[in-house]
């Protein structure tokens, strides 16, 4: 019974036929207007990617690049949990110096790889649909780890930094560019590249130098503003991440009019065109909400959990989107763990000894189904358009050329071996 269920979860099909007839008709259309995107970082990427081989899978590419931000997340995770490393405060324990520079090398890395699997795709005539979800779904779980791990750089001090519940505000502000960004080409047909990736991304990997060389300490210090007082520098890195992320939303307006008054979008009704918010903006209230009226301060209690569980739902909700907006279907309007998440707040409200409990174990479904949707979609675009995610073979070639094949496959031909994958 165990192996059934087991192989009814490996067979799990999530995307219908529409989306996959709609990925066939899919052509990349996105514009990049950011200086430092189009002078330096592209120039060094083109002559970078001339040195991978041939057989460098664009997809191991964009994967490793996530796995080294995941690298981050995991260690500042081990080292400082509750963000409380560089408070600066008595009984804690600072993080050592070696993680700040593996920290600077693994999201510069990540950065990069991300920047070259495209290029490396179109170099090898790889270049797809499939490349492009992938890269895109991994994008939507990253948006959650880089200002993660840049809180741990300040850590919740009192006088120096941001409370978590406001930090927890620079979260959801980044989903939301993110998100914004792909209902803007559910709309348009064409993915306006925001500049903050960039700035997010060089950003990010000078703070972790600067703080591996001088010491998390000289983050703690307040800027003068004359007769208005001071304001410390945690509170002045809070403002400019919120900028940062919400700088790109009057141009995703203006684009998204622009698309109606010219007639080059979709042109759809008002209600449709705004039906992939629902899910976001659902989860953006519930989320909200839960801190709030946590019985246990929750926020204050388990800042990590909270942010990683609500990274984790709105990389759910871009990544529907996104399937949606590239096979040019039908949004969802509704997300099917709606209920539970309802349910796991007002529990939490009627038994706050549960509300913990119900945090990690949200956490974990959440999690576990999510890393399922993202398998499973990926396997049926391969199964589609006969590819082996990770290598730069066909489906049917890598099979019928793979030493540990039968006879007896090799006989009944490439049909029977797809049926088997």
């Amino acid at each position: 019974m165990m192996q059934g269920v087991r192989q009814q979860l490996i067979d799990w099909r999530y995307l219908t036929r529409e989306q996959i007839d709609g990925f066939d008709n899919y052509k990349y259309s996105a514009i990049d207007t950011s200086p430092l995107s189009q002078y330096v970082m592209h120039p060094f990427w083109d002559w970078l990617v001339k040195f991978f081989p041939r057989w460098f899978a664009p997809n191991l590419m964009t994967f490793l690049g996530f796995l080294f931000s995941v690298m981050n997340l995991v260690l500042l995770s081990y080292y400082d949990w509750n963000f409380e490393a560089s408070s600066g405060e008595e009984g804690t324990t600072p993080i050592p110096t070696w993680v700040w520079l593996c920290a600077a090398i693994n999201i510069f890395v990540a950065y990069t790889l991300d920047g070259i699997d495209g290029k490396q795709a179109r170099r090898i005539g790889l270049s797809g649909p499939l490349g492009e979800l992938f890269d895109h779904g991994l994008d939507s779980y990253t948006a959650m780890i880089i200002p993660t791990c840049l809180y741990s750089i300040f850590g919740r001090s009192r006088v120096y930094s941001v409370r978590p519940m406001r930090m927890y505000y620079v979260c959801l502000t980044v989903y939301f560019n993110f998100f914004v960004s792909h209902w803007e080409k559910y709309n348009t047909g064409i993915l306006y590249l925001p500049w903050g990736y960039d700035l997010s991304m060089w950003g990010s990997t000078a703070m972790y130098l600067f703080t591996y060389w001088m010491g998390f300490e000289r983050w703690k210090f307040e800027i003068s503003l004359g007769a208005l007082g001071t304001l410390p520098l945690g509170n002045v890195m809070e403002a400019v991440l919120h900028v940062s992320a919400m700088a790109n939303l009057p141009l995703v307006i203006l684009n998204v009019y622009n698309s109606y008054a010219q007639r080059t979008g979709r042109l759809l009704s008002p209600w449709e065109a705004l039906r992939p918010m629902w899910p976001f903006i659902t989860y953006f209230v519930l989320l909200l909400l839960w801190p709030f009226l946590s019985p246990n301060d929750i926020m204050e209690r388990d800042p990590r959990a909270m942010f990683m569980l609500s990274g984790t739902i709105f990389s759910n909700v871009s990544c529907r989107l996104i399937v949606s907006q590239m096979s040019v279907t039908r949004a969802e309007a509704w997300h099917w763990q709606t209920p539970m998440f309802v349910l796991s707040v007002l529990v939490s409200l009627w038994l706050p000894v549960l509300e913990r409990p119900l945090l990690y174990t949200l956490l974990l479904v959440t999690t576990l189904s999510h890393w399922h949707y993202g398998a499973s979609v990926v396997n049926q675009m391969c199964e589609h358009f006969n590819r082996v995610c990770f290598t730069v073979h066909k489906r049917v070639e890598y099979q019928t050329t793979n030493p540990e094949q039968t006879l007896q496959e090799r006989k009944e031909g490439p049909t029977t071996a797809l049926k088997q994958d």
